[in-house]
């Protein structure tokens, strides 16, 4: 009987979990409740399930709200209701037109208005909601003939009076007011509660008229869901035998492609997928997928399938994924099998400069009615906790600074705080506002507005009002399209190269880059500063470590990095018997058999279910359902369970020993969850062996591309360094040779004026444009009258040197450019210049060090380029053993002097230490520890030159100095200034990148767990 209930997805409005609701409503005996949040249906589907698990009846509905007034009430009569109130919405959400205060006339939904906003003239499906307190009016003439069209309307939108006092705290963050300044209309009644079903019926005793249609409007209110059935588009063709048919044709083009005519084991597979993919109905999302595909390529747009799509050959002869399945072993029940219920799920990415078109042909080519991006909900989350609910108390923002920014034990403890506290942590969880999935895209057989209203953000593209997990429970599964910088890095060095060398590079064949020799040699060496994935200074120690130099290694290497992997002490094990082969036992010859590429570890999530089909006899699908349970994926314990105890029957029946059999389900259960899809790290190493490629054979232009697509891991000092170490010349920014990005002619870089501080974005661009346009830049006053450039930006300009083609010093520019600009209008800028031309004064000479240059640099693109960091130290002393010769002093104390390149912050069992990535005076890089006690007296003081003292480490090749001692080493004054205080305050710009983890302690090697011999029985 319950017609107007909220969760808290009435978002800043009502207070109640959903499940909380529903529970509640069970415990009051409800038979019936509608669930109709504010503008939204986002738990309508969730609370579907949850009522009928619970033996209540659910009504879906909206409320309908305008600038925070309640309009109406709209309840779904069936599918055909929710639709039309949907695109009701979707409508007004689009256009930004306010919702009328007249219901529209829809023949599948009921209309409840308020007693207050009632029109005078009601429809057939038009009633009055009365509410317990109102009905003492009814005897009132004009209402009493109205109570014909009348129904209970008891609203629910919290339990207890604490909440009520959330329910205000809530609507004061909305209104953004202060709590104080509420008035009775911004909130709801303090009755606005649930009750009990028959308690709430005896109040309306005396209007058994109210009752009745009440009742009516329940029982004529029967919207119903099938969760089962697919909802994405179901056919690329008209049907199941067109899709199938056209799947088929390009199988069988793309396994010529791909393999050859010949290739049996190849062909079997093929035949396998189709029939699989074919009886679960998926053609039409394989098709889908390809023709996105085929637009990109169409495009000339350089796109990676990864993730566990690249498990099927059918994905790869369809040029979806580059990752061959035959060569790794590949299980293709890993991406879909019979017990599969949801379609298979491809991540597919593009660069970041190139995504958004992809996203246009998506929407241009399905539809904009039946695509939508899935949406999220956005979380109060602590610093925005304590924020809004502290702003709303009226607090100061140097007190909401501090509230949001420290842990709550070092809050003040006066009343207001603790008010701040309480019900701040009560918001905890609480969903805030709804935005875009960053990549899910849904494309639907039907109109999208058949299951929720859409919103349009400023994104451009339309998204539904529910996430990704409720998008799967009610029969959508997602198409991920994605973007990576990584691939923008690759896409724009091959343009480069052309541009540059006159090469077309065709970097799409992935065997031009895969397991290259040149490439293996730099990945052994860990080089791979820029390169996707593999550039972390963890990474390229692991590659040193391994000595890694083969495609298989780097796979095996890309997982094996995955924190849940290295915390389980996968990653201990695996480097311990990758490089001693003959001091370890295979558990079971199956693990030798099935798992000898990873030494008989678990390294994939594929390997579980090896493991589970040929040591304990499960099927493949069996195997898939056990890897996706105990990977957090699994929704059943019950399928879990059963799976189980098949893997030990299954077992016993195969003669293998009980306590063999439990020794390795505890191994899978231990490196189930923490494992990575084999298919996915592959994924990886193809596009790492791109971009290794092209650093190792066009480093310039690689490094150009990196530092043009905004980095990787590193800031853009360290992409500089590496260009320069590769042979280029660099030069500061110049109007004449510089674009926004960064340029290249042959070996020489100019940097992109995106780099410089405080230079307007916008005249960054026109400087090129207008070059473009007109030509270059033949003077300081020529610019002055083509760039509408204030004097602030001009200075900034001249400081970097971007005009030292007039072959002027910074002094003399400054001088000029005081003369041309400082008496005049902007509006004036082309008359003046052109009636009135500065007159040209003889300038004296003013010697300017290199050493000014570089401060200058510095305070601008917070590094120097005119000469080195070594250069402005103090001291000349360059220290004792350069990086060249670290692997001669294992176990030995060395000084070294080295710039701070990257430091991070990991927990171990002693506290929190440091790992730090420099580089010495010739440039090399190298790695050292520092360990919680070296850092009470020897701690890090930012970016800069250290003298470090420390003890060399050798780990499986990889040399790591353990550091005692360190002083940061002082520069020279900045001889710029004459003031004492400014000549050491610009050294400060210069920056490291700083990364932390705030993962469990990574095991000792006695504490992994993981027995290296056979078991005795």
């Amino acid at each position: 009987m319950f017609l107007n209930c909220h969760s808290y997805h009435s978002l800043r409005y009502g207070t109640i979990p959903l499940d909380d609701l529903i529970k509640q409503a069970a415990d009051c005996g409800v038979t019936a409740a509608a669930l109709t949040d504010i503008n939204t249906v986002t738990g309508i589907y969730d609370f579907i399930k949850g009522c009928e698990a619970s033996g209540i009846k659910p009504l879906v509905g909206i409320e309908f709200r305008c600038s925070h007034k309640l309009r109406y009430i709209g309840l779904a009569k069936n599918a055909a209701g929710l639709a039309q109130m949907n695109r009701f919405l979707t409508d007004h959400n689009f256009s930004g037109n306010p919702l009328p205060e007249k219901a529209p006339k829809f023949e599948s939904v009921y209309f409840i208005y308020t007693l207050e906003n009632a029109p005078a003239q009601l429809g057939e499906n038009e009633f009055i909601g009365i509410e317990p307190d109102q009905l003492g009016r009814l005897f009132m003439p004009e209402l009493k003939k109205k109570i014909s069209k009348m129904v209970i309307l008891q609203p629910v939108v919290f339990r207890t009076k604490k909440e009520y006092n959330l329910h205000r705290i809530l609507r004061a963050v909305d209104l953004n007011e202060l709590l104080s300044k509420l008035g009775p209309e911004d909130c709801c009644r303090k009755s606005d509660m649930m009750m009990p079903e028959a308690e709430l019926i005896g109040l309306y005793n005396d209007y058994p008229q109210i009752i009745q249609n009440t009742r009516c409007i329940i029982e004529h209110c029967n919207f119903q869901y099938d969760f089962e059935s697919p909802k994405n588009k179901k056919h690329y063709t008209k049907n199941k035998a067109g899709d199938i048919a056209l799947l088929t044709t390009l199988a069988e083009e793309g396994l010529v492609w791909r393999y050859g005519r010949h290739n049996a084991e190849a062909k079997a597979r093929v035949e396998k997928e189709l029939k699989v993919i074919n009886d679960l109905e998926f053609s039409g999302y394989f098709l889908i997928t390809w023709d996105i595909i085929r637009y990109s390529n169409s495009r000339g747009f350089l796109h990676i399938g990864r993730g566990s799509g690249a498990n099927s050959i059918i994905a790869y002869c369809l040029g979806i994924t580059d990752i061959c399945p035959l060569e790794l072993d590949l299980y293709f029940e890993r991406f879909l099998n019979e017990n599969r219920k949801s379609p298979p799920d491809f991540d597919i990415d593009w660069s970041w400069k190139e995504r958004d078109v992809i996203l246009k042909y998506i929407f241009d080519r399905y539809g904009y009615e039946n695509v939508a991006f899935c949406g999220t909900n956005v979380e109060f989350k602590y610093r925005s906790i304590f924020r809004e609910v502290g702003k709303v108390f009226g607090l100061p923002k140097d007190e909401l600074d501090l509230l949001a920014k420290n842990p709550m034990k070092l809050h003040q403890t006066n009343s207001i705080v603790k008010l701040v506290q309480e019900y701040g942590m009560m918001l905890e969880k609480y969903p805030n506002m709804r935005s875009m999935h960053s990549c899910g895209i849904l494309i639907s057989e039907e109109p999208l507005t058949n299951y929720t209203p859409l919103e349009m953000p400023p994104k451009g593209f339309p998204i539904v009002l529910f996430d990704m997990h409720t998008a799967e429970d009610i029969g959508f599964e997602k198409f991920d399209i994605l973007s990576q910088r990584g691939i923008g890095h690759i896409d724009d060095t091959v343009k480069l190269i052309e541009k540059n060398r006159g090469l077309r590079i065709n970097i799409r064949d992935t065997s031009l880059s895969k397991n290259e020799q040149s490439a293996n040699k730099f990945l052994a060496e860990g080089r791979t500063i820029g390169c996707f994935y593999i550039e972390s200074p963890a990474m390229r120690g692991l590659l040193r470590r391994l000595k890694c130099d083969n495609y298989k290694t780097l796979v095996a290497a890309s997982s094996i990095i995955r924190p849940g992997v290295a915390q389980s002490g996968m990653m201990k094990e695996y480097i311990f018997r990758h490089n001693n082969p003959s001091k370890f036992e295979y558990f079971h010859p199956v693990f030798e058999k099935e798992l000898g590429e990873t030494y008989g570890i678990m390294v994939y999530q594929e390997d579980v279910i090896k493991i589970a089909l040929h040591y304990g006899g499960l099927s493949a699908a069996d195997g898939d359902i056990l890897r996706r349970a105990m990977s957090g994926k699994g929704r059943s314990k019950a399928a879990l369970q059963k799976v189980k105890d098949d893997f030990f029957i299954s077992a016993a029946a195969k003669g293998h020993p009980e306590a063999l059999s439990q020794e390795i389900y505890r191994q899978i259960e231990s490196f189930a969850g923490y494992s990575f899809c084999k298919a996915h790290s592959a994924s990886y190493a193809v596009e790492s062996y791109q971009s290794l490629y092209l650093k190792v054979h066009y480093p310039v232009e690689f490094m150009v591309a990196v530092i043009n697509n905004q980095g990787g891991f590193y800031r853009t000092e360290i992409y500089v360094h590496e260009a320069r170490m590769a042979g280029a010349v660099i030069h500061t920014p110049c109007v004449n040779k510089s674009g926004y990005e960064t340029a290249l002619y042959g070996s020489d870089i100019y940097l992109g004026f995106m780099h410089l501080q405080g230079l307007d974005s916008k005249l960054s661009q026109f400087i090129a444009f207008e070059r473009g346009r007109n030509g270059v830049y033949k003077s300081l006053e020529d610019f002055i009258n083509r760039v509408p450039m204030g004097i602030e930006n001009i200075k900034v300009l001249i400081f970097i040197g971007a005009f030292r083609f007039t072959g002027k010093t910074k002094n003399q520019l400054l001088v000029q450019v005081s003369l041309l600009m400082n008496n005049f209008k902007p509006e004036n800028r082309g008359l003046m210049l052109i009636e009135q031309p500065a007159k040209e004064f003889k300038l004296p000479v003013l010697e300017r060090s290199v050493f000014e240059d570089a401060f200058d640099e510095i305070e601008l693109l917070n590094f120097p380029i005119s000469c080195s960091v070594f250069d402005l130290l103090q001291t000349r002393h360059r220290g004792d053993v350069m990086v060249r010769d670290l692997l001669k002093y294992h176990k030995k104390q060395v000084r070294m002097l080295a710039y701070l390149i990257s430091t991070k912050q990991v927990p171990t069992k002693r506290g929190n230490m440091y790992f730090g990535t420099w580089i010495d005076n010739e440039g090399a890089y190298f790695d050292t520890a520092h360990f919680p006690d070296s850092l009470i007296n020897n701690p890090f003081q930012g970016g800069g030159c250290y003298l470090l003292l420390g003890t060399v480490e050798i780990d499986y090749h990889f040399p790591t100095i353990t550091i005692s001692r360190m002083a940061k080493m002082p520069f020279i004054p900045d001889p710029r200034y004459s003031d004492s205080e400014k000549r050491y305050t610009t050294q400060h710009n210069i920056k490291q990148d700083v990364s932390s983890t705030h993962r469990q302690p990574y095991p000792q090697e006695h504490e992994i767990n993981l027995p290296r011999h056979r078991m005795k029985f």
